[in-house]
């Protein structure tokens, strides 16, 4: 039985066993290309229901067409490849397996031309023909791909997912070092044989260290949060990038800076009021009609979904999203009904208005994963159709130090009228070219009116943010929408 056994396992693992497209090594593999593009085609759904597709079909198409181009110079090109730009602030790019890729909005303004983006989705493209992701994916066993999406708080569903790990319940795969690596030498290899230039990607990673140094600019998810230190990698890309330009065919590879400019001209900057965008400490919903304050200095994520703030440094969180209230059941009966149904005692609760609206405030009692036993402060507040779920959440021996926090915010939760709702625009990317004597500083001042920092402007530029740009340079710019 012990022989049959060690055959059965033996057979297995050969079976198991196959080349990787990308490096040509032996490797371990438990999933096939078919199960990939399956696994892929589920979870893009899901990452478009959590995030959002940018709407702007014209770049949309051409963030595609680059992609396809790049896929198509690949060791996998018959993978059914998608290209998906999503209407995210963070700075990131990442990948499902079977060939879809995704680059957030919040990445385009920092790349400043077409072959820096040419080597963000080669990167991108390398951890699927490497089979990275299928590879953590079987290491997991399964466990929801890595691309973790959900609600921090349904209660029907999912209580509160994992607070204490991520301000947005978006977690991207972290791959190892050397996958990153190699990634990276196969992002320069797919851009030098499609014809870009691959020194794009020491630019980029030099941009994003810059970005990583200043801590300037945040989102939730990073590429920071989910990729190695940029400034290590700028180093080992080299000699990559040195082996792509002495083998390219064309002595003039693209770069294709003015294409690139003119592409992202006008692309939204930070939040989407669409999805509710944040303005000081308050948070504005156009399509809702709503707004919120939270307390000055938390830190505010908005996804598709909700919206989380978090005290910096401590575990205490407020929550805001919109629920589903069923026909004829009382506000009183969704609030108590929907949070024991998620696994909370409530301790007291009464019926109460919050700026002429319609609300039940309670107390609950309850676990959630990685902050343990919590207290929570809670308002179901019916308004236009919805009942919105407004919580404060903190670890039991600090709740009554958040308290008073919690009270504060959730008592400004109130409508918004057509005249505030028409006043909400989003900060756009415009283009600028310098002047004599022009600062950083004073282009953000004079020309931005403060909206971004002169660092910020630095880095987008592809300056250190102690470089002054140059005369004659054109630019690019955060202006009102």
């Amino acid at each position: 039985m012990r022989v049959l056994i060690l055959t059965i396992v033996i057979a297995v693992t050969a079976a198991a066993c196959a080349t990787n497209p990308a490096t040509g090594q032996r490797q371990l593999s438990l999933m096939s290309e078919d199960q990939e593009i399956s696994i892929g085609r589920q979870q893009d759904a899901e990452v478009r229901r959590e995030m959002g597709v940018y709407g702007d079909r014209a770049l949309q198409q051409y963030v595609s067409d680059i992609g396809l181009r790049l896929a198509s110079a690949s060791e996998r090109p018959n993978l059914p490849w998608q290209f998906t730009l999503v209407d995210v602030a963070a700075i990131n790019a990442f990948a499902l397996p079977g060939g879809y890729i995704y680059v957030t909005r919040g990445i385009m303004p920092f790349l400043t031309d077409e072959a820096q983006l040419a080597c963000v989705l080669g990167h991108e493209i390398g951890h699927v023909t490497a089979r990275h992701a299928a590879q953590q994916y079987s290491k997991s066993t399964g466990a929801e791909l890595g691309v973790l999406l959900g609600s921090i708080f349904v209660p029907e569903v999912r209580p509160f997912g994992s607070l204490a790990e991520s301000g947005l319940g978006v977690l991207m795969l972290k791959y190892s070092r050397d996958d990153e690596l190699q990634a990276d030498s196969l992002g320069v290899r797919y851009a030098s044989r499609a014809g870009w230039d691959p020194s794009g990607m020491t630019r980029m990673l030099t941009t994003l260290a810059r970005i990583e140094e200043s801590s300037d600019d945040k989102g939730v998810p990073n590429w920071m949060a989910t990729h190695p230190a940029s400034e290590a990698r700028v180093e080992h890309v080299a000699s990559a990038v040195e082996r792509a330009e002495g083998n390219q065919a064309t002595s003039e590879p693209r770069e294709n800076r003015d294409e690139y400019l003119r592409r992202i001209d006008g692309i939204v900057f930070g939040d989407n009021p669409d999805q509710g965008i944040t303005r000081g400490s308050t948070f504005l919903h156009r399509g809702l009609r709503f707004a919120i304050d939270f307390p000055s200095e938390w830190d505010v994520s908005n996804s598709q979904t909700q919206v989380v703030a978090k005290r910096p440094g401590v575990n205490a969180f407020l929550v805001l999203q919109p629920m589903r209230q069923a026909p004829g059941r009382t506000l009183e009966n969704v609030a108590l009904g929907s949070m024991e149904r998620a696994g909370f005692r409530v301790t007291n609760g009464q019926r109460t208005a919050i700026n002429g609206l319609d609300a039940f405030v309670g107390e609950y009692q309850g676990s959630v994963q990685d902050l343990g036993r919590v207290r929570i402060r809670a308002a179901h507040i019916a308004y236009d159709g919805r009942v919105y779920f407004a919580a404060g959440v903190a670890p039991i021996d600090i709740f009554d130090r958040m308290d008073p926090a919690f009270w504060q915010s959730l008592r400004t939760f109130r409508p918004l009228s057509r005249a505030e709702v028409e006043a909400i625009r989003p900060n756009r990317i415009s283009l600028y070219v310098a002047r004599a004597g022009d600062t950083w500083q004073s282009i953000a001042e004079r020309e931005g009116r403060g909206l971004t920092k002169a660092s910020t402007l630095a880095i987008m530029n592809g300056h250190a943010v102690t470089d002054q740009p140059r005369p004659g340079e054109r630019l690019k710019i955060v202006v009102a929408g």
